[in-house]
Protein backbone atom coordinates (compact mmCIF):
# COMPACT_ATOMS: atom_id res chain seq x y z
CA UNK A 1 0.00 0.00 0.00
CA UNK A 2 3.03 2.19 1.08
CA UNK A 3 4.84 1.49 -2.13
CA UNK A 4 1.46 2.46 -4.35
CA UNK A 5 0.93 5.59 -2.36
CA UNK A 6 4.76 6.68 -3.04
CA UNK A 7 4.51 5.72 -6.71
CA UNK A 8 1.02 7.66 -6.88
CA UNK A 9 2.79 10.72 -5.19
CA UNK A 10 5.72 10.23 -7.50
CA UNK A 11 3.70 10.25 -11.28
CA UNK A 12 1.65 13.25 -9.60
CA UNK A 13 4.91 15.08 -8.86
CA UNK A 14 6.12 14.46 -12.80
CA UNK A 15 2.75 15.57 -13.81
CA UNK A 16 3.12 18.87 -12.01
CA UNK A 17 6.69 18.98 -13.38
CA UNK A 18 5.50 18.61 -17.14
CA UNK A 19 2.40 21.41 -16.97
CA UNK A 20 4.77 24.09 -14.90
CA UNK A 21 7.18 23.33 -17.63
CA UNK A 22 7.47 26.77 -19.64
CA UNK A 23 7.07 24.60 -23.44
CA UNK A 24 3.85 23.28 -22.37
CA UNK A 25 1.90 26.16 -20.88
CA UNK A 26 2.85 27.92 -23.91
CA UNK A 27 1.40 25.48 -26.21
CA UNK A 28 -1.58 25.26 -24.53
CA UNK A 29 -1.75 29.32 -24.50
CA UNK A 30 -0.99 28.95 -28.27
CA UNK A 31 -3.90 26.39 -28.63
CA UNK A 32 -6.56 28.64 -26.71
CA UNK A 33 -5.32 32.08 -29.01
CA UNK A 34 -4.99 29.86 -32.31
CA UNK A 35 -8.73 28.88 -31.70
CA UNK A 36 -9.83 32.51 -31.14
CA UNK A 37 -7.64 34.24 -34.25
CA UNK A 38 -9.27 31.41 -36.34
CA UNK A 39 -12.68 32.57 -35.47
CA UNK A 40 -11.51 35.98 -36.15
CA UNK A 41 -10.03 34.98 -39.48
CA UNK A 42 -12.91 33.29 -40.62
CA UNK A 43 -15.31 35.85 -39.62
CA UNK A 44 -13.19 38.73 -41.91
CA UNK A 45 -13.05 36.07 -44.85
CA UNK A 46 -16.91 35.94 -44.83
CA UNK A 47 -17.35 39.55 -44.43
CA UNK A 48 -14.59 40.14 -47.42
CA UNK A 49 -16.41 37.17 -49.88
CA UNK A 50 -19.75 38.06 -48.92
CA UNK A 51 -19.00 41.52 -50.92
CA UNK A 52 -16.59 40.52 -53.28
CA UNK A 53 -19.97 37.49 -54.14
CA UNK A 54 -22.39 40.55 -53.58
CA UNK A 55 -24.06 39.68 -57.27
CA UNK A 56 -23.90 35.98 -56.82
CA UNK A 57 -27.44 34.73 -55.76
CA UNK A 58 -27.13 33.29 -52.51
CA UNK A 59 -23.77 35.32 -51.87
CA UNK A 60 -20.81 32.82 -50.78
CA UNK A 61 -23.01 29.65 -49.58
CA UNK A 62 -24.59 30.20 -53.14
CA UNK A 63 -21.23 28.92 -55.06
CA UNK A 64 -22.24 25.25 -55.41
CA UNK A 65 -22.06 22.81 -58.29
CA UNK A 66 -24.71 19.89 -57.90
CA UNK A 67 -23.02 16.97 -59.99
CA UNK A 68 -25.69 14.60 -62.77
CA UNK A 69 -27.34 11.90 -60.99
CA UNK A 70 -25.37 8.71 -61.46
CA UNK A 71 -27.98 6.79 -59.94
CA UNK A 72 -31.68 6.75 -58.46
CA UNK A 73 -31.24 7.98 -55.38
CA UNK A 74 -29.39 10.83 -56.41
CA UNK A 75 -32.14 12.08 -58.36
CA UNK A 76 -34.07 13.86 -55.74
CA UNK A 77 -37.76 13.41 -55.47
CA UNK A 78 -40.42 12.72 -58.00
CA UNK A 79 -41.31 15.88 -59.74
CA UNK A 80 -38.61 18.17 -58.48
CA UNK A 81 -35.25 17.10 -59.36
CA UNK A 82 -32.25 17.75 -57.65
CA UNK A 83 -32.71 21.31 -57.08
CA UNK A 84 -35.12 23.67 -57.30
CA UNK A 85 -34.74 28.33 -56.03
CA UNK A 86 -36.31 28.67 -53.08
CA UNK A 87 -38.47 31.32 -54.93
CA UNK A 88 -40.13 27.68 -55.63
CA UNK A 89 -40.66 26.31 -52.65
CA UNK A 90 -44.25 26.35 -52.80
CA UNK A 91 -44.65 24.82 -55.98
CA UNK A 92 -42.40 22.21 -55.28
CA UNK A 93 -44.17 21.71 -51.73
CA UNK A 94 -47.07 20.72 -53.79
CA UNK A 95 -45.65 19.01 -56.50
CA UNK A 96 -43.58 16.54 -53.47
CA UNK A 97 -46.97 16.19 -52.18
CA UNK A 98 -48.70 15.43 -55.39
CA UNK A 99 -45.97 12.76 -55.88
CA UNK A 100 -47.81 10.83 -52.94
CA UNK A 101 -50.95 11.10 -54.98
CA UNK A 102 -52.25 13.96 -51.90
CA UNK A 103 -53.27 16.92 -53.85
CA UNK A 104 -52.99 20.18 -51.99
CA UNK A 105 -52.64 23.93 -52.49
CA UNK A 106 -50.82 26.50 -50.55
CA UNK A 107 -53.69 27.07 -48.31
CA UNK A 108 -54.05 24.00 -47.56
CA UNK A 109 -54.57 22.48 -43.65
CA UNK A 110 -51.80 19.91 -44.16
CA UNK A 111 -49.58 22.58 -45.98
CA UNK A 112 -46.85 22.88 -43.99
CA UNK A 113 -46.40 19.61 -42.63
CA UNK A 114 -45.42 18.48 -46.58
CA UNK A 115 -43.36 21.56 -46.66
CA UNK A 116 -41.08 19.96 -43.15
CA UNK A 117 -41.24 16.88 -44.84
CA UNK A 118 -39.92 18.45 -47.82
CA UNK A 119 -37.17 20.33 -46.48
CA UNK A 120 -35.72 17.57 -44.38
CA UNK A 121 -34.78 15.79 -47.64
CA UNK A 122 -32.88 19.15 -49.44
CA UNK A 123 -30.58 21.61 -48.03
CA UNK A 124 -30.15 25.02 -48.86
CA UNK A 125 -26.93 26.61 -50.30
CA UNK A 126 -27.36 30.05 -50.92
CA UNK A 127 -31.23 30.46 -52.67
CA UNK A 128 -31.06 26.82 -53.90
CA UNK A 129 -32.33 23.81 -52.32
CA UNK A 130 -30.19 20.94 -53.23
CA UNK A 131 -31.52 17.08 -53.01
CA UNK A 132 -29.56 15.69 -49.59
CA UNK A 133 -28.31 12.57 -51.64
CA UNK A 134 -26.98 14.25 -54.32
CA UNK A 135 -23.05 14.74 -54.81
CA UNK A 136 -22.47 18.59 -54.46
CA UNK A 137 -19.35 20.55 -55.08
CA UNK A 138 -19.28 23.41 -52.35
CA UNK A 139 -17.33 25.82 -54.07
CA UNK A 140 -17.70 28.72 -51.18
CA UNK A 141 -16.29 26.80 -48.53
CA UNK A 142 -13.54 25.67 -50.76
CA UNK A 143 -12.74 29.58 -50.93
CA UNK A 144 -13.06 30.17 -48.05
CA UNK A 145 -10.98 27.84 -46.23
CA UNK A 146 -7.89 28.47 -49.27
CA UNK A 147 -8.39 32.79 -48.23
CA UNK A 148 -8.17 31.59 -44.34
CA UNK A 149 -5.00 29.89 -44.81
CA UNK A 150 -3.42 32.48 -46.84
CA UNK A 151 -4.44 34.86 -44.12
CA UNK A 152 -3.36 32.66 -40.76
CA UNK A 153 0.38 31.87 -43.19
CA UNK A 154 0.57 35.86 -43.96
CA UNK A 155 0.05 36.37 -39.87
CA UNK A 156 2.07 33.80 -38.40
CA UNK A 157 5.10 34.98 -41.27
CA UNK A 158 4.93 38.54 -39.90
CA UNK A 159 4.86 37.52 -36.08
CA UNK A 160 7.96 34.76 -36.60
CA UNK A 161 9.80 37.75 -38.65
CA UNK A 162 9.05 40.11 -35.41
CA UNK A 163 10.59 37.18 -32.82
CA UNK A 164 13.03 36.32 -34.96
CA UNK A 165 14.35 40.10 -35.91
CA UNK A 166 14.21 40.89 -32.07
CA UNK A 167 15.96 37.61 -30.94
CA UNK A 168 18.77 39.12 -33.50
CA UNK A 169 18.88 42.30 -31.98
CA UNK A 170 19.14 41.03 -28.62
CA UNK A 171 21.66 38.53 -29.63
CA UNK A 172 23.71 41.17 -31.23
CA UNK A 173 23.29 43.54 -27.97
CA UNK A 174 24.24 40.54 -26.01
CA UNK A 175 27.47 40.34 -28.20
CA UNK A 176 28.52 43.54 -28.32
CA UNK A 177 27.95 44.01 -24.07
CA UNK A 178 30.09 40.78 -24.00
CA UNK A 179 32.82 42.19 -26.41
CA UNK A 180 33.21 45.41 -24.26
CA UNK A 181 33.56 43.49 -21.33
CA UNK A 182 36.39 41.75 -22.83
CA UNK A 183 38.18 44.77 -24.41
CA UNK A 184 38.32 45.60 -20.67
CA UNK A 185 39.43 41.93 -18.83
CA UNK A 186 41.12 40.68 -22.38
CA UNK A 187 42.57 38.09 -19.46
CA UNK A 188 39.19 36.33 -19.77
CA UNK A 189 38.83 36.35 -23.35
CA UNK A 190 38.92 32.52 -24.83
CA UNK A 191 41.44 31.32 -26.64
CA UNK A 192 39.96 30.21 -29.86
CA UNK A 193 42.45 28.18 -32.16
CA UNK A 194 42.78 29.34 -35.20
CA UNK A 195 41.24 27.14 -38.22
CA UNK A 196 42.91 24.13 -39.51
CA UNK A 197 44.92 24.29 -36.16
CA UNK A 198 45.48 21.04 -33.78
CA UNK A 199 43.48 21.17 -30.71
CA UNK A 200 45.29 22.07 -27.93
CA UNK A 201 46.56 19.13 -25.49
CA UNK A 202 46.11 18.69 -21.82
CA UNK A 203 50.04 19.89 -21.12
CA UNK A 204 48.90 22.97 -23.76
CA UNK A 205 46.34 23.59 -21.36
CA UNK A 206 48.36 23.18 -17.77
CA UNK A 207 51.01 25.74 -19.37
CA UNK A 208 49.08 28.05 -20.13
CA UNK A 209 47.50 27.87 -16.33
CA UNK A 210 50.82 27.69 -15.22
CA UNK A 211 51.83 31.61 -17.18
CA UNK A 212 48.52 32.75 -16.33
CA UNK A 213 49.66 32.41 -12.64
CA UNK A 214 52.79 33.25 -12.93
CA UNK A 215 51.64 36.49 -14.57
CA UNK A 216 49.12 37.04 -11.65
CA UNK A 217 52.19 36.44 -8.77
CA UNK A 218 54.41 38.75 -10.77
CA UNK A 219 51.13 41.19 -10.71
CA UNK A 220 51.71 41.27 -6.82
CA UNK A 221 54.85 41.36 -6.01
CA UNK A 222 55.27 44.41 -8.40
CA UNK A 223 52.01 46.13 -6.51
Amino acid sequence: MGKAKAKGKGLWAEFKAFISKGNAFMLAVGVVIGGAFSAIVNSLVNILLSVVTWAVPGGLKGLVTVLPALNDAQKGVTGIGQSFSSADLVQATIAYAKAQNVPITAESDTYVQWQNSLLTKYTLHGTTYTYNMSAVIDWGTFINAVISFIIIAIVLFIIVKVVNTAAAKKEAVKAKLQEEYYEKHPEERPVVPEPGAPAPTEMDILVQIRDELRAQRAEKEAK
